[in-house]
């Protein structure tokens, strides 16, 4: 039998009760990963099994962590299929199992040597995890295949950004709002940076797009805010923080900063 699903994450529905696909005429697997390929799951059965169908099955189903599983063989079949590759590890990813994710996410950046997709989808991950020193020569690799991609810039940016490298983050996130000059998220980022630069002046600028941009997004209008409120524009600051506030709720430091800019004036204290 399949060893049992990876603990789900906070905030993640369970998924040790999805039910499981079992085809009579497979043979027990064995579930050790061959010696040093990590990806690949050995198995034996009696006919040719669609596997990747099946994973498509699992994951209709609801059962990630069966679809991992098939994935894993289809690729013990078929090491180099390419396709196997980035449903598993957009499927690992789903599923939370990011070491797996970024082994399938670097895998298939190996076989695609000309291709800068399965980069920037390892570097974001690493970047998620906190891992920027490893991100960015990630991020580098997928610049050298790809340098008019502006997705490429902007996970770098990110990388930089989080390892406090403030000068190559504004640099990074220039490059890729020159790239797309319509990419809220990273005029969102760039603005952010400019914050920590104390640059609050072109922070406004930028966050100013950002937020025409990304009207929806509650944490564009309070970085909005922030730089509105450090230039003495408490009016704009009071109105992108109650923005920020309306789209959510529950968004503690943007009430927290609604709250003291409206202590100028009480009748706009909640």
């Amino acid at each position: 039998a399949p060893p049992p699903p990876p603990e789900p994450h906070a905030g993640e529905p369970s998924l040790a009760t999805a039910p499981r696909l079992f085809d009579p005429n497979e043979a027990a697997p064995v579930e050790a990963p061959v010696q040093g390929d990590l990806l690949a799951l050995p198995h034996v059965h009696a006919r040719r099994v669609d596997h990747v169908a099946r994973a498509q099955g699992l994951r209709e189903l609801g059962d990630l962590s069966g679809a991992v599983t098939e994935l894993r063989r289809a690729l013990h079949d078929d090491p180099g299929d390419t396709d196997t590759l980035a449903q598993l590890a957009r499927t690992a990813r789903l599923a939370g199992d990011t070491g797996l994710a970024l082994d399938a996410y670097a895998r298939l950046a190996q076989a695609e040597p000309t291709e800068a997709g399965a980069l920037v989808q390892q570097a974001r991950l690493l970047v998620a995890q906190g891992r920027f020193a490893d991100a960015v020569p990630v991020g580098e690799e997928a610049l050298l295949r790809n340098p008019e991609d502006a997705e490429v810039y902007q996970v770098l940016g990110r990388a930089h950004l989080g390892a406090n490298e403030l000068g190559p983050a504004i640099l990074r996130f220039q490059q890729a709002v020159h790239l797309d000059p319509e990419h809220g998220h990273a005029l969102n980022n760039l603005g952010f940076a400019y914050l920590r630069a104390s640059d609050n002046a072109r922070a406004v600028e930028v966050l100013t797009q950002a937020a025409a941009l990304l009207p929806h997004v509650a944490y564009v209008q309070n970085n909005l805010g922030v730089a509105c409120e450090r230039l003495g524009r408490l009016e704009e600051a009071r109105a992108a923080y109650a923005a920020a506030t309306r789209l959510s709720p529950r968004y503690v430091q943007a009430r927290v900063n609604a709250e003291r800019v409206a202590r100028a004036d009480p009748c706009l204290l909640y």
